[in-house]
């Protein structure tokens, strides 16, 4: 299943750079359907030859984007935080069902399924576990006799990643890579979102627009805007990434037969083939009286 994942995110993600890299890293290790993963911060640095703290703001990106997800309430090996690809877990959905079932595909809940945690235990991920700290014993009120001879524990400095520098880019030019994935980017409701010229371009060249046509693409994005009304608004490149993905998966529309009499080449009769057919019509034709006869 992982393999699918990494083929959403090249086909269908809006990120770039580290962001990019991060999320193909985080699909990597997807386990199933659900698209749920486990990864941390240092491994993911590693593996992306980023810092932590760009790595990071990279998954902030992500999550603002709504191509990932932080399940904070689960937990990985190791303590590993656990994420989820909801559009690559709603895309894996709509692809099992019957698409030719339009009823079954319209009364389908439009969120990503729910979580089955016990698929998920196989993987290493379990619900995590809060302790519970006991309440501590109070001191008898007292004058105080002295200071304490024990010391105050010393906080940690310094990294608590080692081999992965702190902070910094991945290079200088990815602050304006990823400059429109910013917290401060607008977002929108489906109904509002426009087809911009790039993606009506993404489906002229792949070949879309040509095997709809213009009613067949128009009939499939009053669909999926039907079907998206009631979701969250976001912003506008991850209207564009879901709906490349519906408009790949959906069928072209049923065209009527050719007449019989459009055909390229009438049939024979039968036992005849075509050449015998056509010179008994013309032995038959030099047989008819014409008028003139003696």
């Amino acid at each position: 299943m992982s393999s699918e994942a990494r083929e959403w995110v090249w086909e269908h993600s809006t990120s770039r750079g580290t962001a990019r890299l991060v999320l193909l890293s985080i699909a990597d290790r997807v386990a199933d359907e659900q698209c749920v993963s486990w990864a941390s911060l240092s491994s993911l640095a590693k593996r992306t030859h980023a810092s932590v703290s760009t790595v990071r703001e990279a998954i902030d990106r992500l999550v603002h984007a709504g191509e990932l997800e932080q399940l904070d309430d689960l937990t990985g090996p190791q303590r590993s935080t656990v994420y989820r690809l909801p559009l690559a877990a709603e895309a894996a959905v709509q692809t099992a069902e019957d698409e030719e079932a339009d009823q079954a595909l319209a009364e389908r809940s439009e969120a990503a399924p729910a979580l089955q945690i016990s698929a998920l235990r196989r993987c290493g991920i379990r619900p995590r576990e809060v302790p519970e700290s006991p309440a501590r014993s109070r001191k008898p009120a007292g004058p105080e006799t002295g200071r304490s001879r024990r010391k105050p524990a010393r906080r940690s400095t310094g990294n608590r990643h080692p081999g992965v520098p702190e902070t910094g880019t991945q290079n200088r030019s990815e602050p304006d890579l990823n400059r429109r994935y910013s917290s401060g980017a607008a977002v929108t409701s489906a109904a509002e979102w426009k087809v911009d010229p790039a993606t009506h371009t993404w489906a002229r060249q792949q070949g879309h627009l040509d095997r709809l046509g213009d009613q067949g693409l128009q009939a499939a994005d009053a669909k999926w805007r039907a079907h998206r009304a009631g979701f969250k608004p976001r912003p506008a490149e991850a209207w564009a990434a879901d709906w490349r993905s519906w408009i790949a998966r959906e069928h072209a529309p049923h065209r009527p037969n050719r007449p019989a009499g459009h055909s390229k080449s009438s049939s024979a009769p039968s036992g005849m083939t075509l050449t015998e057919a056509h010179t008994a019509a013309l032995l038959a034709a030099l047989d008819e009286p014409t008028g003139t006869e003696g």
